[in-house]
């Protein structure tokens, strides 16, 4: 499995504590006793033949129940815990509404959730892994991404009518923007999207939260520029969208953890049930 997540023998050998060599072998006996090709080979690159795409599809579920099984049935393991960063708006939307279902399925991982500042650079030193809105993983850490967004202006019903369906450079330079600090080129994404790109409004305020981001626009201090996902899980009728352009978002939520931390039972479970849960 790690193989098939790695794509690299080398990498594959480092994680088990086994030589390259006596990696290959392993697979090689696989393979003779499966009967089947598993792994196309490219120096140090391997990838799941379709054959061998098959049989992990069908044997990797099986494992992965027979690991949780052991653990629900064993009474001498201890609590596990992972200490998560996660941005508030995603714990509260995204993350808090599922965590029933992963605390039935593993019963002994507990979470310490932080949703402090400057997740990113507090993993593998007072965090397991993290839940991020970023650009890319930072360099030297894991990282999957979870979603691919769109930009939205969004803002209070009454100014979303008051100013139209279609951009007005005059009226929009009179208004404020709200900007979250995690994602300070959303607003000129849109700017440019829009044709506005010399647009110079009245004020920016910048937030550190998007539910405050949110909560601010509804009661009318200013334009958010967030995400369509954060709008559509928000369902506040008092807020609406703003022109009707979709703008490709810079941004996007991110797990990320350190390599070495990935194989870390608590690290491992709840990566593999975040991707299955399609959070």
């Amino acid at each position: 499995m790690r193989v098939v997540r790695l794509g690299s023998a080398r990498s594959a050998a480092t994680e088990l504590g086994l030589s390259p060599s006596a990696l290959s072998r392993r697979i090689s006996n696989l393979e003779s006793f499966t009967g089947r090709k598993l792994f196309s080979r490219s120096g140090q690159t391997m990838r799941l033949t379709d054959e061998g795409r098959l049989f992990y599809e069908a044997v990797a579920p099986h494992l992965e129940a027979l690991a949780a099984s052991v653990e629900s049935q064993s009474e001498n393991l201890q609590l596990m815990r992972l200490r998560l960063g996660v941005m508030p708006l995603f714990g509260t939307q995204r993350l808090f509404p599922r965590l029933g279902e992963l605390r039935e399925r593993h019963p002994r991982l507990h979470l310490d959730i932080d949703t402090g500042s400057h997740l990113t650079g507090r993993v593998g030193d007072t965090l397991d892994a993290a839940i991020t809105l970023t650009t890319s993983p930072a360099e030297g850490l894991y990282g999957i991404q979870l979603d691919q967004n769109t930009i939205h202006a969004i803002g209070n019903t009454d100014l979303v009518a008051k100013l139209g369906d279609q951009p007005d450079a005059a009226a929009l330079k009179k208004q404020t923007f709200l900007i979250h600090t995690d994602m300070p080129l959303g607003f000129e994404a849109w700017k440019v999207a829009m044709g506005l790109q010399k647009m110079q409004p009245a004020a920016i305020d910048h937030y550190d939260s998007g539910q405050l981001i949110l909560e601010a626009a509804a009661q009318g201090m200013g334009i958010a520029i967030m995400h369509d996902d954060h709008l559509a899980r928000n369902k506040d009728p008092r807020l609406a969208p703003l022109f009707d352009k979709r703008v490709e978002s810079p941004y996007s939520y991110w797990f990320v953890c350190r390599h070495a931390d990935l194989e870390a039972r608590p690290v491992r479970i709840f990566h593999d049930w975040l991707v299955k849960a399609g959070l």
